[in-house]
């Protein structure tokens, strides 16, 4: 089946390796395990112009998407999602001055001027978040409680990204508006964990 836009629960997993991020997506199945793999992003660690690509599966044959800074290392980049033709789909951001007490990020669909803000749910846990990457050797210890991201428009829920309590960093995505594109709601997702120190 693939990845249709008629899915709106996804599970989200990073594979870490030494020189890259790994995510693999799949649908979530009822019983809230996943089933079918959709998409597996690869993201080079230290890069200086964040670029993930999102393929079909794990044998990297197939592009799917991509999503890609528009400039160098800044706290405040945009990036932009473009699907496998080279189409742009949207794109998105981290409000830098808003993320100082609760991570905020705006994402912006292509053609529409109305963006979709998304902000940590829980101010106490964005704190302690905040504070433990600040500690040494966080990178290979993942901030094990879990958190929120509501993403809204115009006071309309449009998606929710949850993370799993655990060791692996795993998310919940869930989309409740039927219009958005399923590859712009996973690129955000994604960023979420891949760019959420930036």
């Amino acid at each position: 089946m693939g990845l249709a836009q008629s899915q709106h629960r996804f599970l989200v997993r990073q594979k870490v390796t030494l020189m890259a991020n790994r995510y693999l997506v799949h649908t979530m199945g009822p019983d809230g395990e996943e089933a079918e793999l959709v998409a597996f992003a690869h993201q080079k660690r230290m890069a200086l112009k964040e670029h993930v690509t999102f393929y079909t599966d794990e044998s990297q044959r197939q592009v799917l998407f991509t999503f890609r800074a528009r400039q160098v290392i800044d706290l405040g980049a945009t990036y932009d999602v473009h699907g496998a033709s080279g189409t742009r789909l949207g794109g998105f951001r981290k409000d830098f001055g808003a993320s100082l007490l609760r991570s905020t990020w705006h994402l912006n669909r292509e053609g529409e001027a109305q963006e979709t803000t998304g902000q940590e749910r829980n101010r106490t846990v964005g704190i302690l978040r905040r504070g433990w990457e600040f500690l040494p050797f966080t990178e290979l210890l993942p901030f094990v409680v879990p958190y929120h991201f509501d993403f809204a428009e115009a006071g309309r829920p449009v998606m929710s990204v949850e993370k799993r309590f655990g060791v692996r960093d795993r998310y919940v995505v869930d989309i409740a508006d039927p219009e958005l594109d399923r590859r712009l709601a996973i690129a955000q997702a994604v960023a979420l964990d891949a760019l959420q120190s930036r």
